[in-house]
């Protein structure tokens, strides 16, 4: 997989194998977390495409986007039946995803994304959509089969961008030190500091001896606030997970 795009378009067609045979009734049953139905994660899925094409029409304009519009568009969203909520998601993922694809390389080149103080170029815009399509797909696929894993050709570039993930939703314990973590499929070393700064991943070399070693997947679920016990794969030592998934509450 040559890029995050791909890997978003493929994201895409399998969000909509996954639901377009859903009946009435799963609509509305539990996903993953259970207070959500499959219809509020559809919902999500498809408020969030409205607003980041608008983001990306509006940056290329050089126009502001207007400063209540996210909450105009989560309002149209939470009044929609959830039959409506999950094909009128489906069709708007398709858009943006349509409208990316058929961006020039200046117009990727032009477009930035600001998020408070930070700035984002066209890749790294896309890798926050792909995290945020992929990790939702498995909300509702978890939902179906409870042995469910993330789209495999997204799990590179959602585990490098992992950092970025952090800044927003991790949450130091009391106890600060550093764990060493190494990954496969893709193989990844990171060194996971805690501190009164916060918490920061870092790739490593060098290391002899790793606290944990467990598949890229499972490690960008458990980021994710999404690697309880029931979803945590056989063979992986459970020694320092309690505390990891409180690191991770998820998002």
């Amino acid at each position: 997989m040559s890029n995050a795009l791909d890997a978003l378009e493929l994201s895409v067609d399998h969000l909509r194998s996954v639901t377009e045979g859903l009946s009435e009734s799963q609509y509305v049953a539990s996903a993953y977390p259970t207070e959500w139905t499959v219809a509020d994660v559809m919902s999500h899925i498809g408020s969030a495409a409205i607003i980041f094409k608008r983001g990306v029409d509006d940056a290329l304009d050089e126009r502001e986007t207007p400063p209540k519009f996210n909450e105009s568009v989560w309002d149209v969203w939470n009044a929609k039946t959830p039959h409506a909520q999950v094909t009128d998601s489906l069709d708007a993922d398709q858009a943006l995803l349509t409208r990316l694809l058929e961006l020039t390389p200046e117009e990727r080149e032009r477009y930035t994304l600001n998020l408070g103080p930070m700035t984002f170029d066209f890749d790294r815009a896309v890798r926050l959509r792909l995290g945020e399509h992929v990790l939702h797909t498995w909300d509702i696929e978890e939902a179906l089969d409870q042995n469910a894993t993330l789209q495999p050709e997204a799990v590179p570039f959602l585990i490098d961008n992992l950092d970025l993930l952090l800044r927003f939703t991790a949450k130091a314990t009391e106890n600060e030190h550093t764990l060493h973590i190494r990954t496969t499929e893709p193989q990844r070393e990171f060194a996971l500091t805690q501190s009164a700064d916060g918490v920061t991943l870092n790739e490593v070399e060098g290391v002899e001896r790793f606290d944990l070693e467990l598949p890229a997947e499972a490690f960008v679920r458990l980021a994710y606030g999404r690697l309880d016990e029931e979803h945590t794969p056989a063979g992986i030592d459970a020694t320092h997970l309690g505390e990891l998934r409180r690191v991770f509450p998820g998002m």
